[in-house]
């Protein structure tokens, strides 16, 4: 049964206010995503024990919220899950438009194609999947999903994808000359076996590589903007590329899992995360945008002109803002991602 537990606006401003709670708040969100020093924050503002459990991709946070007996009270999926979510009533409708601090939220992200209005969810990050490369181990283009897909000899064998279907499949759909969301049989075999082919020159399939790109263990690969900027943080070598030929912007963000046992916690948190100066604290230990207006102001300097937030208008125009794909190509892609895992 779906859960779609509504509040007044009354009601939302009266906990969004609250001065002091007490208890636990259990979050489940992608690995290393999380600054301790904002969950710091929040404990000490509220009184709240936060647990934070990691995932690696949105089909493990998906499957695990489905299985009920989690124990979880927010999650973090992307956007073009939250539908998915919302559709099997995993998510509570908790009304984060009604809440205090909704009114820093950046206008281009509120009517969003995922949660328009914002009924269900709250911007928590957001950003691209690009190639991640160590220019001294290979000096060519690196603005191209060929990296990974036909890659040089120099980078063969030392490549890592992260275990993300739609930005794995996007990348390749784009490469190959699809367009987002395609069920086109011919172009979808040419990606197919593109992938198949390219992967015996994959080292790994991994979900945590900062450090790996930083010490030289990995060369390559496919990788989001804010984990390669903290990469190049420790290794100067190591550069951001945006495939010319399309690449995914996505946005994770915020929600209250359908069967919380901490609500009122948890929309606590919500409103908390939309204050500039705690979304900032995202951004400064993750390295990617936020959707907050005024968090700018708090943003440590190295975010200002970072290549991996601020692209040339040429690389720009070749994001495409992702998009939940209807479940005839959802069930194509996972077969081809399935047989890929093997």
């Amino acid at each position: 049964m779906k859960l779609t537990t509504t509040f007044s606006a009354l009601a939302a401003m009266a906990v969004a206010g609250a001065a002091s709670a007490e208890g636990q708040l259990n979050i489940y969100n992608w690995g290393n995503y999380t600054s301790p020093e904002m969950i710091e924050k929040f404990e000490q503002e509220y009184d709240v024990e936060v647990t934070v459990t990691d995932y690696d991709s949105n089909d493990t946070a998906l499957a695990k919220i489905k299985a009920g007996g989690h124990g979880f009270d927010i999650v973090v999926p992307s956007g073009t899950y939250v539908p998915i979510f919302i559709s099997e009533g995993l998510l509570m409708e908790s009304r984060p438009n009604e809440m205090e601090n909704f009114k820093n939220m950046d206008p281009q992200w509120v009517d969003v194609e995922f949660d328009p209005g914002r009924n269900y969810t709250v911007p928590w990050q957001w950003g691209t999947v690009g190639m991640t490369v160590n220019t001294s181990v290979y000096g060519g283009d690196i603005n191209t999903a060929g990296i990974y897909l036909d890659p040089p000899d120099e980078l063969k064998g030392k490549i890592n994808v992260v275990p993300e279907m739609m930005d794995v499949m996007s990348t390749a759909i784009y490469y190959m000359g699809g367009e987002q969301c395609t069920t086109d049989k011919e172009v979808l075999k040419q990606v197919r076996d593109k992938l198949v082919e390219a992967k015996q020159h994959w080292l790994s399939m991994d979900y945590g590589n900062i450090e790996k790109f930083a010490k030289g263990d990995l060369a390559a690969g496919v990788n989001w903007n804010g984990a390669s900027m903290r990469a190049r943080l420790q290794n100067a070598d190591i550069a951001y590329g945006y495939p010319i030929d399309g690449y995914p912007v996505w946005m994770d963000n915020a929600a209250i899992v359908a069967d919380a046992q901490n609500v009122e916690n948890a929309r606590l948190f919500l409103n908390f995360i939309m204050a500039p100066e705690n979304a900032a604290m995202l951004s400064n230990f993750a390295k990617y945008a936020n959707g907050i207006v005024g968090s700018a102001e708090f943003m440590d300097a190295d975010l200002q002109d970072a290549p991996e937030i601020n692209p040339s208008d040429e690389l720009k125009a070749a994001g495409v803002l992702s998009k939940t794909c209807p479940p005839e190509a959802q069930k194509i892609y996972t077969a081809i991602w399935t047989e890929l895992q093997k």
